[in-house]
């Protein structure tokens, strides 16, 4: 009798521990598929921005057609970002596009009939809209890393996520300094 109570106690032990196994497993991946999907949102939003600087580039050339050294670089610079694989190149590719931004913007301030034509302003509202979504998708997915990286590195999670090889998430940050000011 006695015997048979040891081993239904050993039995539960071992149904617990691997319950245990199983939920830290599950959420470990629930957070690592968030991680993903809110960096996918930010791909979309960071190639549809790259989008918009072309068709301005083009607005713009259209005005200032001798201003081909600022353009040369707001196309490396987009180039750079289109070509980033990780999440660090795509925020020094990011960084690098904001500053190249910039000038185009000093560029666009010396021609008054730019700052008037329709498809400038266009351009420059959905541009502004999708910077304020980057920023809001860049928070979120920021959140997400840092509740996923908490998971992974606490006790006993910790010993889970190395045995099933759960890397650790880099954040998404931004160069401290102005956004390009797409308002004139």
């Amino acid at each position: 009798m006695w015997n048979l109570i040891g081993f239904g106690l050993v039995v539960l032990i071992i149904v617990i521990f691997f319950a245990i196994i199983i939920v830290i497993y599950n959420s470990l991946i629930k957070l690592q598929n968030g991680v993903e999907g809110s960096w996918s949102q930010i791909n979309v939003q960071l190639e549809r921005r790259s989008d918009l600087i072309d068709n301005l580039v083009e607005t713009v050339k259209g005005y200032a057609a001798h201003e081909k050294t600022t353009f040369q670089e707001v196309a490396q610079a987009r180039s750079n970002l289109n070509n980033a694989e990780t999440v660090k190149e795509n925020e020094k590719a990011d960084n690098i596009l904001t500053g190249t931004l910039k000038s185009l913007f000093a560029v666009a301030e010396n021609y008054p009939e730019l700052k008037a034509d329709e498809n400038f302003l266009e351009l420059q509202d959905q541009l502004s809209a999708t910077e304020d979504k980057i920023a809001q998708y860049r928070e979120f997915y920021n959140e997400i890393v840092l509740t996923y990286n908490n998971k992974r590195e606490v006790f006993p999670n910790n010993i889970l996520a190395n045995f099933f090889n759960f890397e650790e998430a880099e954040y998404f940050e931004h160069e401290a300094g102005e956004v390009p000011k797409v308002d004139f």
